[in-house]
């Protein structure tokens, strides 16, 4: 049989996939993207940064590989990493750590948490998530056959509706998944709603899975780590990543915190899901992890000065732009353009502007509540920004 045959044969198929993942689509980040490949579109959607990591960094990944650090890692991570991370989590929690017993490292931190959902959550246990939620979240949830409940965070400031919260969660509660700083919002739950959620949580008998990839990129306050707070070590997940504080996202390099307790069941489905995470990348991921202060100095305020060109030139454009505390991500209101959602928004501005952004709608539970919302990501240069709101000067017109 030829070739050609075979592909005929096989496009007449219809795709295939498991019930639990019917209602997802290729990601909304993969999407946008391509679509703006196709346009030659400036690309502020992904949050991704069209910069490099910082050379100190990199030269230890390759020094790692010269050095024959190639073959399988330990299954939950190199050593020298684990102690990095519990060194790192000292200094930014005051907890001490176990690092061989307590500290999990990941292919990322997306792994980070769906071997924490799947090694923790039976089918049918409830967690609650905040949306705007990062979409794998659901995604995850789903596999593991959680049922998922949704606190919705509304602008302009995205405050927690902690009654609304208080009501949801109840002894039939096993999870509750958040992120602070939070994507897509740029929200940073405050230390009173913080210490909301850990009282229904000690109440409850509840666990926390808490995604805190952008722990260093923070501008109006102080992150504070759930964990930290009194009673909430033992019942709390803490979830990051290399990628985001050192512009490193292609490798995957994640970890997860937890005691012993929580640590046996991320182990167990991490040890069946990618086994190991890549042996150099660990190597330069101590690097990292040892640099001083002066490289987190210099990190917040070079995204600062992005995160000003890109909302004052917003605001110029004609958007609402709502209050943006932690990430690099801004969300804005597109309705004063006269579209009737997000999607049919940012495809044209992809097509007509030349402009990236990404629809909101996709991290709800119910689309209606994002579909006048848009994210925008400033870990751009700030060549690609000033020329993406130069665009949107220069092509979108307000309505209303």
């Amino acid at each position: 049989m030829s070739t050609t045959s075979i592909q005929s044969e096989s496009t007449q198929r219809p795709v295939q996939v498991a019930k639990r993942l019917e209602k997802f689509k290729t990601t909304i980040f993969t999407q946008m993207s391509i679509l703006g490949n196709k346009h030659g579109a400036i690309n502020l959607g992904q949050g991704f940064p069209s910069f490099d990591g910082p050379d100190f960094v990199k030269e230890a990944a390759i020094q790692a590989i010269r050095d024959g650090k190639n073959q399988y890692a330990r299954a939950f991570g190199a050593p020298e990493l684990n102690s990095a991370v519990a060194s790192r989590f000292l200094q930014d929690t005051g907890l001490v750590v176990d690092p061989e017993r307590e500290v999990t490292v990941t292919c990322g931190c997306t792994e980070a948490i769906a071997a924490s959902v799947l090694g923790l959550i039976n089918p049918g246990d409830e967690v609650i998530l905040f949306a705007p939620f990062y979409d794998s979240y659901e995604a995850t949830l789903s596999m593991a056959g959680a049922k998922v409940k949704c606190i919705t965070l509304r602008p302009p400031g995205f405050a927690i509706p902690l009654d609304e919260l208080r009501a949801a969660v109840s002894s039939e509660t096993r999870a509750i998944l958040m992120n602070t700083p939070h994507n897509p919002t740029g929200k940073m739950f405050t230390r009173e709603e913080l210490e909301a959620i850990a009282s229904l949580c000690i109440e409850n008998d509840v666990i926390v899975f808490s995604d805190e990839v952008y722990d260093k990129l923070v501008f109006e306050m102080d992150h504070i780590c759930i964990a930290s707070l009194p009673g909430m070590y033992e019942r709390t997940v803490t979830m990051n990543s290399l990628g985001k504080t050192f512009s490193l996202t292609g490798w995957k390099i994640g970890w997860a915190v937890a005691p012993p307790h929580l640590t046996w069941g991320i182990r167990q489905a991490h040890s069946y899901l990618t086994f190991a995470t890549s042996t150099p990348m660990q190597a330069a991921a101590v690097a990292a992890l040892e640099a001083p202060e002066s490289y987190y100095t210099e990190l917040k305020r070079d995204y600062s000065e992005k995160k000003e060109i890109l909302v004052k030139g917003l605001k110029e454009v004609g958007f609402e732009v709502f209050p943006s505390s932690g990430t690099y991500f801004v969300m804005v209101d597109h309705t004063p353009f006269g579209f009737g959602d997000d999607v049919a928004f940012c495809e044209y501005l992809i097509k007509e502007v030349g402009v990236v952004a990404i629809p909101t709608s996709v991290f709800y539970l119910n689309p209606e509540e994002g579909k006048n919302l848009v994210r925008f990501a400033f870990c751009k240069d700030e060549e690609m920004l000033r020329g993406a709101v130069e665009r949107m000067k220069l092509k979108l017109k307000r309505v209303v």
